[in-house]
Formats: structure tokens, C-alpha cells, sequence
């Protein structure tokens, strides 16, 4: 059995601490971010595209806070440890770490990965980071997402069924 979930959560510290071990055994260290709101193929996909690009998957997570001021009042719909913990779990996934600001900025700063990962919404340049990961001699990377899977599709079909079946029960 491979390293329990709890155990690949980390603080900024820790977090760095084993990226610079890693990377000083030779190790490819990939990063990338997002809320992950609802875990779903879109993401799963996407996430086994960036551990390959490396030996070493660290994901950040938008904290609560973050993730509501980005998404709205709404969201998130999962708290931060559990969409940290879910993420853990993932056997290709290295270590986990929270964020509280917008943007992950100041983590990629502090953990300096060799490799930073953003979906295919955005263009290189404009990924929050790459300055310093480039800065630092490594790699900027966008990866295609899959047609169909998003937390906000997910969230409106939920609420498209909720309202349905509230139509229907208000109609007996």
C-alpha cells in the first residue's frame, strides 16, 4: 500500500522541504492548482497528464475562503480538507498543499517546482507563476481539458434536477 492521504497533505514548509529533496535526487517535481471543487474525470484526467510530465505531483488547493471569493457565495460545495483529502488519494498524486490567497502565486515562490501546469483555458504567459518557475530554470506547460467535465456544468445539471424534481412535487 502506497503512503496513506492524510500523510501527503503538507504545509508550505513541508511541502517545500521535500520538493528540494526531491529535485536534489534528480527528480522532476510538477505543480498545479485549482479549487477542485467536485472531483470529477475532468479533473482526474487532467491530473494524470501533469504527474507524467514529472516524477512528482504537488497539487495546491484554494482554501474555503479563496475558493469562495473566486467562485461566489456558492461554492465551495466540498470544504478544503475534504477536497484535499479526496486529491491525496490519488495514487499519482505526491503531496497536497492549501493556499489561501486568489492566486497561487506566493506558493509557487516559496516551493520553486520545476515544472507548472495550468489547463488549456490559458495561454503560458498569462499562467500565474510562470515568471518565477522559468526564473528558476524550469518548464510552463498548458494541458488540454476534457470536453464536458466541469465543476460548473456538474453544479447546473444538480440544480436543473433539484428544480425538476421540486416542479414535480409541487404538481401532486
Amino acid at each position: 500500500m502506497g503512503i496513506p492521504a492524510s500523510k501527503k497533505i503538507r504545509s508550505w514548509a513541508e511541502t517545500r522541504s521535500m520538493i528540494e529533496k526531491w529535485q536534489a535526487d534528480g527528480l522532476k517535481v510538477v505543480f498545479t492548482n485549482g479549487c477542485f471543487d467536485i472531483l470529477h474525470m475532468g479533473h482526474i484526467a487532467y491530473l494524470e497528464k501533469a504527474a507524467e510530465l514529472g516524477q512528482k505531483l504537488v497539487i495546491g488547493v484554494n482554501s474555503d475562503s479563496s475558493t469562495k471569493n473566486l467562485k461566489g457565495e456558492h461554492r465551495p460545495i466540498n470544504v478544503e480538507y475534504s477536497r484535499m483529502y479526496l486529491l491525496a488519494s490519488l495514487s499519482f498524486v505526491d503531496c497536497v498543499v492549501k493556499f489561501d490567497e486568489e492566486t497561487p502565486f506566493n506558493l509557487i515562490s516559496t516551493i520553486l517546482p520545476n515544472i507548472l501546469v495550468k489547463g488549456g483555458d490559458y495561454s503560458a504567459e498569462d499562467i500565474i507563476g510562470a515568471d518565477v518557475v522559468q526564473a528558476h530554470g524550469g518548464e510552463v506547460k498548458t494541458l488540454d481539458f476534457v470536453d464536458g467535465y466541469s465543476t460548473t456544468d456538474i453544479e447546473s445539471r444538480i440544480l436543473s434536477l433539484h428544480r425538476f424534481n421540486s416542479s414535480l412535487d409541487e404538481s401532486e
